[in-house]
């Protein structure tokens, strides 16, 4: 995780993720919302049953948080994902294999 930079006003943004120990669980999970007909939904079952992470009881929604906060690589995932779509590929960071949902993007109102 990076300290915020308090002069810059930072990007904010609301995803969720499943969290997985391994690749081959992160490609099966992947391949299973890419496959499903409403993909949300599949997305939200998968990380409530799979996801090592506490917020796997939400759904894998980590609410909104603001940029410095996630692991760079989370980060950077997310600010350059789609919105509402189905993700296109799964990530590793030091905790484990993410695949993320991205809800929003919020850019700083001055910059």
């Amino acid at each position: 995780m990076r300290r915020i930079d308090r002069r810059k006003k930072p990007r904010r943004a609301h995803a969720r993720h499943i969290l997985v120990a391994n690749k081959p669980d992160a490609k099966e999970l992947l391949d299973q919302i890419q496959a499903a007909k409403k993909p949300f939904k599949m997305f939200k079952k998968l990380a409530k049953r799979y996801s090592n992470c506490p917020s796997a009881r939400k759904g894998g929604d980590l609410g909104e948080f603001v940029e410095g906060q996630m692991a760079l690589p989370f980060e950077d995932a997310v600010f350059s994902a789609e919105l509402e779509s189905v993700p296109a590929a799964y990530f590793k960071t030091q905790f484990g294999y993410h695949i993320i949902w991205v809800h929003s993007v919020t850019a700083p109102a001055d910059a």
